[in-house]
């Protein structure tokens, strides 16, 4: 398991999220290549099938990075996205999968390193957990 490298779906806040991205760039931080970002306006505007599609594609993980539950300019779009990442960790406990390749986590925008550490650990889980299981 050693060779295996993860594919990884991050679906990122177009405002703290994304914004630390940026700021990983600007300091020249490496973030793993084998993860997707995806920008989104609000991390509350993602539903249930848009966290199950990428292992439906062939991901091994999946993650969401919003705002400070307090920094939201939508006010919960944090809270909204930590109940549907629940509610996908049900469902892939279900199907036999394990509910630790998908997570929801919190982030300021100026954080670029914080954003990398969120990307790395996201990354060294999914491989400790292999491949998907698949049917």
């Amino acid at each position: 398991m050693d060779d295996f490298k993860p594919q990884i779906v991050a679906f990122c806040c177009s405002n703290c999220a994304s914004s630390a991205a940026k700021v990983s760039h600007g300091m020249k931080k490496a973030l793993p290549d084998n993860i997707k970002l995806i920008q989104v306006p609000c991390t509350g505007r993602i539903e249930t099938l848009h966290l199950l599609k990428p292992f439906e594609e062939g991901a091994d993980g999946v993650y969401v990075a919003g705002c400070q539950e307090d920094s939201c300019q939508y006010i919960s779009g944090i809270t909204k996205a930590a109940k549907r990442v629940k509610q996908v960790k049900d469902i892939l406990e279900g199907l036999g999968i394990e509910p630790e390749r998908i997570d929801v986590f919190q982030m300021s925008a100026g954080k670029g390193q914080e954003f990398v550490e969120v990307a790395n650990r996201m990354v060294d889980t999914v491989k400790g957990l292999g491949p998907v299981p698949t049917a």
